[in-house]
């Protein structure tokens, strides 16, 4: 089998050259220890092999079509994560909640040990909204955060209804609060953290949640808009994004790469799941 490979969930072009660094060092020690990975990272549905008939279940119920039927030039999170070939990859707990998980196995855990926000294993999501101001100063991640004082009437942007870091944080925090979204004046959903910054930044919305990698990221790649959005709070911690093998992969050559990907991000912990 050809396999595959993506870490696809903090894949910005700014970001590529360490990203591919990470995926050399990683696949190098895999292929030390006789794991035929793949070259470079699956970047579009063109670059996943093709699948004739779509992807099925154990039941031979589809469940995702053929990767290439899809615009080449696009990657289709769901199929990839789907694909039988997937030799690693990396996904979000959201996803894995909604069903994911029958299809994959977790190998590793990423870091967030050094980012304002995140702290090894845990990653918060910053609360941001348009800078009034340019004297008012971003919350700290031990700062106190009323979360329903700061959604209520608020129109709140996510990226996606199964993203941990974008929506499935706020509810909680809300629920721990004895509140829930309908607080907030409207919801839109807008297909990328990317995008619901611009929304914020640009007006078209008030709030909303961006973990902290992401938030990091993209003040380093446009400062300038960055400026014109300060974080007003954060949500609690939340346990950060983990990376998976397909069950498809033969269970000694998963083991395989769980023991590689575990010496270099960090061991699997199961004993906190979102």
């Amino acid at each position: 089998m050809m396999f595959v490979a993506s870490m696809p969930m903090y894949d910005q072009p700014q970001e590529r050259g360490a990203l591919d660094a990470t995926w050399i060092q990683l696949r190098d020690a895999l292929r030390h220890n006789g794991v035929p990975a793949p070259d470079a990272l699956v970047r579009r549905n063109a670059d996943l092999p093709p699948v004739p008939g779509g992807i099925r279940d154990a039941a031979g119920s589809l469940i995702a079509p053929d990767p290439a039927s899809l615009p080449p030039d696009e990657l289709d999170l769901s199929v990839l994560w789907r694909h039988p070939a997937l030799l690693f990859g990396e996904t979000c707990w959201g996803p894995l909640q909604h069903g994911l998980d029958e299809f994959v196995h977790v190998v590793a855990q990423n870091s967030y040990e050094g980012l304002t926000g995140g702290q090894g294993y845990f990653y918060r999501s910053a609360l941001v909204v348009a800078r009034e101001h340019h004297t008012t100063c971003d919350a700290l991640p031990t700062s106190s955060f009323k979360s329903v004082q700061a959604m209520t009437g608020r129109h709140f942007v996510f990226n996606d209804s199964v993203s941990q870091s974008g929506y499935l944080s706020v509810v909680r925090d809300l629920q721990g609060q004895g509140a829930a979204l309908d607080v907030c004046s409207r919801t839109t959903v807008t297909g990328s953290h990317l995008a619901s910054i611009l929304h914020v930044a640009n007006g078209e919305a008030d709030i909303a949640a961006i973990d902290c990698r992401t938030w990091a990221m993209f003040r380093r790649a446009d400062p300038v808009t960055a400026e014109r959005l300060r974080v007003i709070g954060w949500t609690m911690p939340s346990m950060g994004l983990p990376f998976v093998c397909s069950r498809h992969v033969q269970s000694a050559l998963r083991q395989t790469v769980a023991t590689v990907a575990q010496a270099i991000m960090l061991p699997i912990r199961y004993d906190y799941y979102v």
